[in-house]
């Protein structure tokens, strides 16, 4: 499945064009040397309109940290799919597939904001909101096989709950070694464990 481009063509043109400038410019000087001028100089429109609408960098980068989790709660696959194991199987796959480099930088830029979290208010509820939104989501397709009679009667939140650390922590190891490897294995342990602890034997 492919990745999704968080800054394809939006209704609201300047602000995307500035949160890829914002991306733009935190992929190449890093969250602690990252200033509104470097990201200026990434913008293709006068720098006054980043002045306009932010006091500073942090306020930005909320901005651009609610823009990247709209775009991902509106990417996560939430239909298509004919019964709860075929749903859950393209969520692994959306969450562990291959990842290309623009995809890994993607991951890498989030990966860089989530390290605010514990010391700032304003990205620790972006990210508890996106996981909030993630997690519920998993809980409903493992409560729907549950009653589809395709999955064991587990309990959906702590399955949700297990199966997005086990996600949240495959990928932040992709970003922090460069390596693929934990994405393949956790991909390949979710893969067994649906097959054999969630899929009812005779399905």
């Amino acid at each position: 499945m492919d990745a999704p481009d968080p800054f394809e063509s939006s209704p609201d043109e300047t602000r995307t064009e500035m949160m890829k400038a914002t991306y733009d410019a935190l992929q190449k000087h890093g969250y602690s040397d990252l200033t509104i001028q470097r990201i200026g100089d990434e913008f293709p429109k006068s720098k006054s309109l980043i002045y306009q609408h932010y006091d500073g960098k942090d306020e930005l980068l909320v901005a651009f940290l609610e823009f990247l989790l709209e775009r991902f709660k509106a990417d996560v696959p939430t239909d298509g799919a004919d019964d709860a194991r075929e749903q859950l199987r393209m969520i692994v796959e959306y969450s562990l597939g291959s990842f290309d480099a623009d995809h890994a930088d993607f991951l890498g830029a989030l990966t860089a904001l989530r390290g605010q979290a514990p010391y700032d208010d304003a990205y620790r509820n972006q990210f508890a909101d996106a996981d909030d939104f993630f997690r519920e989501h998993l809980a409903d397709i493992v409560r729907t096989g549950v009653e589809q009679g395709v999955f064991r009667p587990v309990n959906p939140e702590r399955t949700a709950a297990f199966l997005l650390a086990t996600i949240n922590g495959a990928q932040t190891q992709r970003v922090t070694t460069g390596s693929d490897d934990p994405i393949r294995a956790a991909r390949d342990e979710l893969v067994d464990y649906i097959r054999t602890q969630l899929v009812v034997e005779d399905q």
